[in-house]
Protein backbone atom coordinates (compact mmCIF):
# COMPACT_ATOMS: atom_id res chain seq x y z
CA UNK A 1 0.00 0.00 0.00
CA UNK A 2 1.37 3.14 -1.11
CA UNK A 3 1.28 6.19 1.28
CA UNK A 4 -0.91 8.95 0.05
CA UNK A 5 0.98 11.97 -1.64
CA UNK A 6 1.44 15.38 0.80
CA UNK A 7 -0.67 18.35 -0.86
CA UNK A 8 2.58 19.97 -0.48
CA UNK A 9 5.68 18.25 -1.45
CA UNK A 10 9.02 19.08 0.20
CA UNK A 11 11.24 21.95 -1.23
CA UNK A 12 13.60 20.23 -4.43
CA UNK A 13 16.46 20.46 -2.56
CA UNK A 14 15.25 18.09 -0.08
CA UNK A 15 15.01 15.38 -2.38
CA UNK A 16 18.37 15.80 -3.97
CA UNK A 17 20.39 12.91 -1.48
CA UNK A 18 17.40 10.29 -1.38
CA UNK A 19 19.75 8.41 1.53
CA UNK A 20 19.26 11.30 3.73
CA UNK A 21 15.30 11.84 4.74
CA UNK A 22 14.52 15.07 6.12
CA UNK A 23 12.67 14.86 9.62
CA UNK A 24 9.62 17.76 9.53
CA UNK A 25 10.22 19.45 13.16
CA UNK A 26 7.56 21.49 13.09
CA UNK A 27 4.49 22.76 11.26
CA UNK A 28 2.80 26.16 11.60
CA UNK A 29 0.62 28.15 9.73
CA UNK A 30 3.23 29.70 7.21
CA UNK A 31 5.97 27.33 7.32
CA UNK A 32 7.71 24.23 7.86
CA UNK A 33 10.66 23.55 9.83
CA UNK A 34 13.02 20.62 8.47
CA UNK A 35 16.11 18.76 10.43
CA UNK A 36 18.44 17.92 7.18
CA UNK A 37 22.24 16.81 6.75
CA UNK A 38 24.23 20.23 5.68
CA UNK A 39 25.54 19.58 1.95
CA UNK A 40 28.33 21.41 3.20
CA UNK A 41 28.72 18.93 5.68
CA UNK A 42 27.18 15.99 5.69
CA UNK A 43 28.12 15.23 9.08
CA UNK A 44 26.50 17.93 10.75
CA UNK A 45 22.83 18.72 10.43
CA UNK A 46 21.25 21.97 9.48
CA UNK A 47 17.56 24.03 9.66
CA UNK A 48 15.96 24.38 6.60
CA UNK A 49 12.46 26.51 6.62
CA UNK A 50 10.41 26.20 4.15
CA UNK A 51 7.51 28.40 3.25
CA UNK A 52 4.94 26.37 1.17
CA UNK A 53 2.23 27.63 -1.62
CA UNK A 54 -0.70 29.00 -0.14
CA UNK A 55 -3.39 27.91 -2.50
CA UNK A 56 -6.17 30.90 -0.73
CA UNK A 57 -3.51 33.15 -2.18
CA UNK A 58 -3.54 34.54 -5.76
CA UNK A 59 -0.08 32.65 -6.75
CA UNK A 60 1.71 36.09 -8.13
CA UNK A 61 0.97 37.42 -4.91
CA UNK A 62 1.69 34.23 -2.76
CA UNK A 63 5.09 34.42 -4.47
CA UNK A 64 5.82 37.90 -4.03
CA UNK A 65 5.01 37.70 0.11
CA UNK A 66 7.08 34.41 -0.18
CA UNK A 67 9.94 35.83 -1.78
CA UNK A 68 10.26 39.16 -0.15
CA UNK A 69 9.44 37.04 3.63
CA UNK A 70 12.56 34.70 3.31
CA UNK A 71 14.36 37.58 2.02
CA UNK A 72 13.39 39.76 4.58
CA UNK A 73 14.22 37.16 7.53
CA UNK A 74 17.55 36.33 5.76
CA UNK A 75 18.87 39.83 6.28
CA UNK A 76 17.94 40.42 9.25
CA UNK A 77 19.95 36.87 10.52
CA UNK A 78 22.98 38.00 8.66
CA UNK A 79 23.03 41.75 10.10
CA UNK A 80 22.88 40.01 13.56
CA UNK A 81 25.77 37.07 12.86
CA UNK A 82 27.65 39.63 11.66
CA UNK A 83 27.56 42.23 14.75
CA UNK A 84 28.01 39.09 17.04
CA UNK A 85 24.09 38.70 18.21
CA UNK A 86 23.36 34.70 19.50
CA UNK A 87 21.62 33.88 16.22
CA UNK A 88 22.00 30.61 13.96
CA UNK A 89 24.14 31.51 10.87
CA UNK A 90 22.45 31.96 7.34
CA UNK A 91 23.91 28.48 5.29
CA UNK A 92 21.92 29.33 2.15
CA UNK A 93 18.75 30.44 0.25
CA UNK A 94 16.86 30.13 -2.48
CA UNK A 95 13.83 33.21 -1.67
CA UNK A 96 11.82 32.37 -5.00
CA UNK A 97 11.86 29.03 -4.32
CA UNK A 98 10.93 29.88 -0.57
CA UNK A 99 13.56 28.12 1.38
CA UNK A 100 16.10 29.53 3.84
CA UNK A 101 19.14 26.78 5.40
CA UNK A 102 20.21 27.64 8.75
CA UNK A 103 22.69 26.35 11.27
CA UNK A 104 20.95 23.73 13.95
CA UNK A 105 20.98 24.54 17.18
CA UNK A 106 21.95 21.89 19.35
CA UNK A 107 20.27 21.32 22.92
CA UNK A 108 16.66 22.30 24.15
CA UNK A 109 14.16 25.46 24.08
CA UNK A 110 14.98 28.20 26.96
CA UNK A 111 11.18 27.05 28.13
CA UNK A 112 11.92 23.44 28.37
CA UNK A 113 14.99 24.50 30.45
CA UNK A 114 12.87 26.61 33.12
CA UNK A 115 10.22 24.08 33.31
CA UNK A 116 12.63 21.83 34.56
CA UNK A 117 14.33 23.83 37.07
CA UNK A 118 10.84 24.99 38.53
CA UNK A 119 9.76 21.11 38.42
CA UNK A 120 6.45 20.66 39.49
CA UNK A 121 3.90 23.08 40.47
CA UNK A 122 2.92 23.16 43.99
CA UNK A 123 -0.82 23.21 45.24
CA UNK A 124 -2.62 25.97 44.42
CA UNK A 125 -2.73 26.89 48.56
CA UNK A 126 1.07 26.02 48.89
CA UNK A 127 3.28 28.56 50.20
CA UNK A 128 6.91 28.11 48.62
CA UNK A 129 10.13 29.65 50.70
CA UNK A 130 12.69 30.54 47.97
CA UNK A 131 14.71 32.16 50.89
CA UNK A 132 16.17 28.71 51.37
CA UNK A 133 16.76 27.88 47.53
CA UNK A 134 20.29 28.09 45.84
CA UNK A 135 18.54 30.16 42.98
CA UNK A 136 22.09 30.90 41.21
CA UNK A 137 21.97 29.25 38.26
CA UNK A 138 18.68 30.14 37.38
CA UNK A 139 19.09 34.14 38.03
CA UNK A 140 22.70 33.66 35.56
CA UNK A 141 20.28 32.58 32.88
CA UNK A 142 18.12 35.45 33.33
CA UNK A 143 21.24 37.40 32.89
CA UNK A 144 21.98 35.64 29.82
CA UNK A 145 19.01 36.44 28.43
CA UNK A 146 19.14 39.93 28.88
CA UNK A 147 22.63 40.62 27.39
CA UNK A 148 20.98 38.70 24.07
CA UNK A 149 18.45 40.68 23.76
CA UNK A 150 20.07 43.85 24.67
CA UNK A 151 22.93 42.79 21.51
CA UNK A 152 20.11 42.36 19.02
CA UNK A 153 17.93 45.73 20.02
CA UNK A 154 21.98 47.20 20.01
CA UNK A 155 21.63 45.94 16.25
CA UNK A 156 18.53 47.36 15.32
CA UNK A 157 16.64 44.37 15.23
CA UNK A 158 13.58 44.03 17.15
CA UNK A 159 12.58 40.01 17.02
CA UNK A 160 8.88 40.42 17.15
CA UNK A 161 8.18 37.06 19.56
CA UNK A 162 10.68 37.13 22.27
CA UNK A 163 9.29 34.24 24.43
CA UNK A 164 11.48 31.42 25.79
CA UNK A 165 9.89 28.89 23.39
CA UNK A 166 12.19 30.61 21.21
CA UNK A 167 15.35 30.66 22.58
CA UNK A 168 17.46 27.66 22.61
CA UNK A 169 20.23 27.03 25.12
CA UNK A 170 23.30 25.49 23.11
CA UNK A 171 25.00 23.04 25.56
CA UNK A 172 28.12 23.89 27.10
CA UNK A 173 31.07 22.00 26.90
CA UNK A 174 31.57 19.22 29.75
CA UNK A 175 34.52 21.47 31.72
CA UNK A 176 31.62 24.29 31.79
CA UNK A 177 29.07 22.40 33.27
CA UNK A 178 27.68 22.49 36.76
CA UNK A 179 29.49 19.99 38.94
CA UNK A 180 28.38 17.61 41.37
CA UNK A 181 25.07 14.60 41.14
CA UNK A 182 22.04 14.48 42.25
CA UNK A 183 18.82 16.57 41.98
CA UNK A 184 20.23 19.80 42.04
CA UNK A 185 22.99 19.55 40.05
CA UNK A 186 20.66 17.95 37.47
CA UNK A 187 18.67 21.20 37.52
CA UNK A 188 21.61 23.13 37.73
CA UNK A 189 22.34 21.11 34.27
CA UNK A 190 18.85 22.23 32.78
CA UNK A 191 19.59 26.01 32.55
CA UNK A 192 22.96 25.97 32.00
CA UNK A 193 24.09 26.56 27.86
CA UNK A 194 24.20 29.48 25.89
CA UNK A 195 21.26 31.59 24.85
CA UNK A 196 20.37 31.62 21.39
CA UNK A 197 17.15 33.35 19.91
CA UNK A 198 15.87 32.08 16.79
CA UNK A 199 13.08 32.21 14.49
CA UNK A 200 13.06 35.66 13.12
CA UNK A 201 9.77 35.38 10.91
CA UNK A 202 8.57 38.46 12.67
CA UNK A 203 11.17 40.31 13.02
CA UNK A 204 12.32 44.12 11.81
CA UNK A 205 14.93 46.68 11.62
CA UNK A 206 13.98 49.01 13.85
CA UNK A 207 15.76 52.05 16.10
CA UNK A 208 12.09 52.93 17.73
CA UNK A 209 12.47 52.40 21.58
CA UNK A 210 8.70 52.16 21.63
CA UNK A 211 9.38 48.69 18.96
CA UNK A 212 11.98 48.27 21.47
CA UNK A 213 10.39 47.90 24.52
CA UNK A 214 7.30 46.13 22.69
CA UNK A 215 9.15 43.04 22.22
CA UNK A 216 10.31 43.10 26.22
CA UNK A 217 6.78 43.31 27.34
CA UNK A 218 6.27 40.36 25.21
CA UNK A 219 8.62 38.51 26.90
CA UNK A 220 7.79 40.10 30.24
CA UNK A 221 4.41 38.24 29.66
CA UNK A 222 5.53 35.01 28.13
CA UNK A 223 7.04 34.57 31.96
CA UNK A 224 3.73 35.24 33.09
CA UNK A 225 1.77 33.15 31.38
CA UNK A 226 4.55 30.14 30.41
CA UNK A 227 6.67 30.32 34.01
CA UNK A 228 4.99 32.40 36.41
CA UNK A 229 7.07 31.25 39.42
CA UNK A 230 10.00 33.00 37.59
CA UNK A 231 8.55 36.10 37.09
CA UNK A 232 10.03 37.50 40.14
CA UNK A 233 13.33 36.70 38.69
CA UNK A 234 12.45 38.54 35.63
CA UNK A 235 13.82 42.03 36.77
CA UNK A 236 17.59 39.73 36.62
CA UNK A 237 16.90 40.15 32.62
CA UNK A 238 16.21 43.79 32.46
CA UNK A 239 19.43 44.62 34.91
CA UNK A 240 21.67 42.25 32.02
CA UNK A 241 19.95 44.46 29.61
CA UNK A 242 20.42 47.82 30.70
CA UNK A 243 24.08 46.78 31.25
CA UNK A 244 24.14 45.03 27.42
CA UNK A 245 22.73 48.45 25.34
CA UNK A 246 23.30 51.87 26.33
CA UNK A 247 20.05 52.96 25.34
CA UNK A 248 18.56 50.93 27.59
CA UNK A 249 17.24 53.66 29.94
CA UNK A 250 15.03 54.99 27.24
CA UNK A 251 13.38 51.48 26.31
CA UNK A 252 12.82 50.74 30.03
CA UNK A 253 11.00 53.94 30.49
CA UNK A 254 8.91 53.53 27.47
CA UNK A 255 8.39 49.69 29.07
CA UNK A 256 6.25 51.03 31.29
CA UNK A 257 3.94 53.22 29.29
CA UNK A 258 3.70 49.73 27.22
CA UNK A 259 2.66 48.04 30.60
CA UNK A 260 0.17 50.92 31.61
CA UNK A 261 -1.54 50.08 28.01
CA UNK A 262 -1.13 46.72 28.43
CA UNK A 263 -3.19 46.94 32.18
CA UNK A 264 -5.72 49.41 30.75
CA UNK A 265 -6.83 46.59 27.88
CA UNK A 266 -7.00 43.91 30.45
CA UNK A 267 -9.34 45.86 32.30
CA UNK A 268 -11.72 46.85 29.67
CA UNK A 269 -11.65 43.07 28.28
Amino acid sequence: MTEPATEFPPPKILTLSPAHKPILITQGAEGRLYKTPSPFQPDQFCALKYRPPKPYRHPILDARLTKARISSEAKVLDRCYREGVPVPAVLAKDAAAGWMMIEWIEGEPVRVGINKWLGERPEDDAVVDHSQEDETPLTDLMKRIGVAVGALHRTGVVHGDLTTSNMMLRPWADDRLPNGHGDKAEKAKAVAGDVVVIDFGLAMQSQSDEDRAVDLYVLERAFASTHPRAERLFHHILDSYREAFKKAPGVLHKLEDVRMRGRKRSMLG
